[in-house]
């Protein structure tokens, strides 16, 4: 399989939001394209993040075309006083893992960021993802085992 990588448009958007829909299953949310679409429509519109796609340059069908993305979003460390980028979202579809799709959406965002004047590229994931923290090890990423993560879910106001 031939993999091509490159900056997703709105002509991507409704193969996108396929992936995009299956990647939050994966992490298991209730499936809803809709919300999926409208949420990638927004980014790209808005352009306040940048999206990989990795394409089977051999796919004849344009709906199977794309086989994964990665998103990116440009944000600072005040520590060091720096723009950085988190890589957000890293998805691959089921039937395609292991064919080097996510290690070059990988190195596509780690060019982009370098390119583009980012002191840092970071991401979570699951702790009981260990494909993908092989993968991120393996091209020289570091688990950080000083700071811990913490979220916190807002309710509107109303």
């Amino acid at each position: 399989m031939t993999i091509i990588i490159r900056i997703a448009n709105l002509d991507d958007l409704e193969p996108l939001a396929e992936l995009f829909n299956a990647y939050r299953q994966f992490y298991e949310e209730a499936s809803d394209i809709g919300l999926a679409r409208c949420f990638l429509q927004d980014r790209l519109n808005n352009k306040d993040s940048v999206i990989f796609v990795a394409e089977n340059a051999e796919s004849a069908n344009q709906e199977q075309k794309l086989i994964g993305f990665c998103q990116l979003y440009p944000t600072f460390c005040s520590v060091i006083a720096s723009p950085i980028c988190v890589l957000y979202d890293l998805f691959v579809d089921a039937n395609v893992r292991k064919s080097g799709a996510g290690k070059a959406l990988m190195l596509a965002a780690h060019e982009y960021a370098a390119n583009n004047g980012y002191a840092r590229l970071d991401l979570t994931t699951a702790k009981t993802n260990l494909t993908a923290q092989m993968l991120y090890e393996s091209l020289g990423w570091v688990r950080d085992d000083i700071f811990y993560t913490y979220n916190k879910t807002i309710t509107p106001a109303k």
